[in-house]
């Protein structure tokens, strides 16, 4: 586990520490690329994102529905199925992660990839539309339409960059595995054993057969399901945010305003982000940001390029809901949540293991910037405190923020005395008394960290339950959609034969997800985003100019208004009979 983790971790350092020199800082290319990306689409698409939100509502509403018209679902199903694969885990334990790292700036970086991932997944999903397969004799098992980024790459761009959609393709179900699979098994268990002491083995097996008995059934059994799921999800998890947020409503304005100023002068980031630490916080909102709403990611067009119409647009507009709804509602909602009630700088006694769980070694500069280090042979411990060793030692750390004292018992009344010997996992006391985990105050991170912030902010268990089941939902219902858009991505590459053996590993994957540490499963989601979004926003970039000529197109000639009259139509006849 520890070669994996090493391995992980240098390549999540290539790939995100890879980009323009700032100072003694990187701005990374794949940072430079999304946002660049979507200031681009926005200006050349006249802000779509803000002036076609309304149109976007209404389609989704199903007034302009025509089930006669070509596609596997209905609009609002697609986009339920699209948004039950982005409005998960990212929502609960990824914004924790990007304040836990950024601090409370971070969140206002999660804002600008929002807003400018609303004119990326409007761009990208216009697209697969106009470029999808469709096989009138495709079962509802294996469904009838097939389509993303490596249809219109390879349909759009031509042939000769058939390799680039080849690519895409490979990574992207790749991904699959990681993000949106392995990410949502790894929370479910770290929150159920934080929450029941519920062993992680335990868990991935109940959701990997939950999971299985979903995806196994095909892209209609999916859309079912998710059409119940992301409504029933958002809601539970809503309303107990809001409830928070109005109780402490005093601390809005307030939090607000340590958002932006810490957004642009950061000096709170627990985990060592360093006074003036910008592009450190920036990159930890744009990172989370990217993981929770998708956009520029390739993914989501997937899901809704099965959408019953014939006019691409139509659903274009449907996809600018997904990143307002996941990102702009429910990710600030959280980050209120964990900044208004003060938990995410929070220190909570914690059973510290000596190997594996979440803990780790860190050295600290001159200008509080954290940095990994190589577990040391030993550590001395007098009266609970590490002795000095010198200003590059590492230190012992857990969610990569140092201990400060040591204790034997869970009530954090024994201060522990003797050696921290951290390749043997023990700590051996004066006495000569063994120990492989003791106790100490610690900061947490990811879903746990917004569970505290719940527990803070609702009376009794309430606020523990209510992330424990959101948490639950979130993760089964985005790891059955993210199935969906890996097995398109399985009959790109190899044909419909593929579809049910890719499902079979990909429930594999999601139990080898729940027993993995929380760090490695995370940055390994990472660097499968880091890689899978370059061929995209290639593609969107270099086929922007037909998207604006269709999206002049169709509001100029306003092919809803015909569909709203069939529509009456079709509900009239329903009725008579």
């Amino acid at each position: 586990m520890h070669v994996l983790e090493s391995v992980v971790g240098k390549l999540n350092s290539l790939i995100w520490g890879f980009g323009i020199p700032a100072g003694d800082q990187v701005i990374p290319l794949v940072v430079v690329l999304l946002l660049g990306t979507g200031v681009f689409l926005t200006l050349r698409l006249g802000f779509v994102q803000v002036r076609r939100l309304g149109h976007g509502f209404a389609v989704t509403s199903g007034r302009y529905d025509d089930p006669n018209e070509p596609g596997d679902v209905p609009h609002f199903q697609a986009l339920t199925t699209a948004l039950s694969a982005t409005v998960g885990i990212g929502n609960i334990a990824g914004v924790a992660i990007a304040i836990h790292w950024g601090g409370p700036g971070a969140l206002f970086w999660m804002w600008v990839t929002a807003l400018l991932g609303m004119a990326v997944k409007y761009t990208e999903v216009t697209l697969a539309q106009r470029y999808r397969d469709v096989d009138p004799d495709g079962s509802k098992k294996q469904g009838k339409v097939s389509g993303g980024p490596m249809y219109y790459i390879e349909r759009g761009l031509g042939p000769r960059w058939r390799w680039m959609a080849i690519l895409f393709a490979g990574m992207l179900g790749f991904t699959a595995f990681l993000t949106g699979n392995a990410v949502q098994a790894n929370t479910v268990a770290d929150t159920l054993r934080t929450t029941f002491a519920l062993p992680a083995w335990v868990t991935g097996l109940v959701t990997s057969a939950l999971v299985g008995a979903v995806i196994l059934g095909g892209i209609s059994r999916i859309g079912r399901v998710t059409a119940i799921l992301a409504p029933v999800m958002a809601g539970i998890y809503g309303i107990g945010a809001l409830w928070i947020i109005v109780a402490n409503i005093g601390q809005l304005v307030p939090s607000l305003g340590l958002i932006l100023r810490e957004a642009m002068n950061p000096t709170a980031g627990v985990a060592g982000t360093g006074i003036g630490a910008i592009l450190m916080t920036m990159m930890w909102g744009v990172k989370r940001g990217l993981f929770s709403n998708e956009a520029g990611q390739g993914s989501a067009p997937i899901a809704h390029a099965a959408a019953k119409t014939d006019e691409p647009v139509s659903e274009g507009v449907v996809a600018l809901l997904e990143p307002f709804i996941d990102t702009l509602v429910i990710c600030t909602m959280t980050g209120l949540v964990v900044i208004m009630t003060g938990v995410w700088k929070e220190r909570l006694p914690t059973e510290l293991m000596m190997k594996g769980g979440d803990s780790s070694y860190v050295v600290m500069d001159e200008r509080g910037h954290r940095h990994d280090a190589s577990a040391p042979a030993e550590i001395r411990i007098a009266d609970g405190r590490a002795l000095a060793a010198g200003p590059d030692a590492p230190r012992y750390a857990w969610h990569e923020v140092a201990i400060d004292e040591f204790f034997t018992d869970a009530a954090l009344t024994q201060r522990f005395s003797g050696v921290l010997r951290p390749t043997e996992g023990q700590a051996v006391a004066a006495d000569g008394t063994s120990y492989t985990s003791l106790h100490g105050l610690a900061v947490e991170n990811g879903a746990p960290l917004t569970m505290n912030a719940f527990s803070h902010g609702l009376p009794g268990q309430w606020g523990r339950y209510v992330v424990v089941v959101s948490v639950l939902l979130f993760a089964i219902s985005t790891a059955i959609s993210w199935c969906y858009y890996g097995d398109r991505c399985a009959n790109y590459l190899f044909g419909p034969r593929a579809i049910q053996p890719y499902r079979m590993v990909y429930v594999l994957m999601h139990f080898f997800g729940s027993v993995v540490s929380l760090s490695v499963v995370w940055e390994m989601g990472d660097i499968a985003l880091g890689l899978v979004i370059v061929p995209n926003l290639i593609a969107l970039v270099l086929l922007s100019g037909q998207v604006k000529e269709m999206t002049d197109s169709y509001f100029r000639r306003k092919p809803w208004l015909e569909n709203a009259v069939v529509h009456k139509k079709l509900k009239s006849a329903d009725h008579g009979k």
